[in-house]
């Protein structure tokens, strides 16, 4: 297991809890047995770790929940690639929680977690 993949681990576990929910977002594309080429994952440049993080919204709607948009980008050593940030701008201009996670550190403040 690379290095990488062992901080989205740690970091999903972390914080994947309670009113959070990531899952692994693996992109890319591969031939089938025709030949055929299938294309994988929610776009290029999107996010290792997507989800949601469910928050209670405002007085007037008091119980009400809502699911907000997560996506963590995880590096260990690496820098993101235009389309990594470009997907991230995307998601925190709409509202979502979105961010590049080294640690589970990162990752809680991207989320805004204790």
């Amino acid at each position: 297991m690379s290095n990488e993949a062992y901080v989205q681990n740690k970091i999903r576990l972390a914080v994947g809890s309670g009113n959070v929910r990531l899952f692994r977002n693996n992109t890319g594309a591969l031939m089938d047995q025709q030949g055929r080429l299938v294309k994988f994952g929610l776009c290029k440049g999107s996010s290792d770790l997507i989800g949601f993080k469910t928050i209670t919204i405002t007085p007037d709607m008091v119980g009400s929940k809502i699911a907000v948009f997560s996506a963590i980008e995880v590096k260990d050593k690496g820098k993101t690639t235009v389309d990594q940030r470009n997907f991230i701008n995307v998601i925190t201009k709409s509202g979502g929680l979105a961010g590049v996670a080294r640690d589970i550190k990162d990752a809680k403040r991207i989320l805004d977690i204790a």
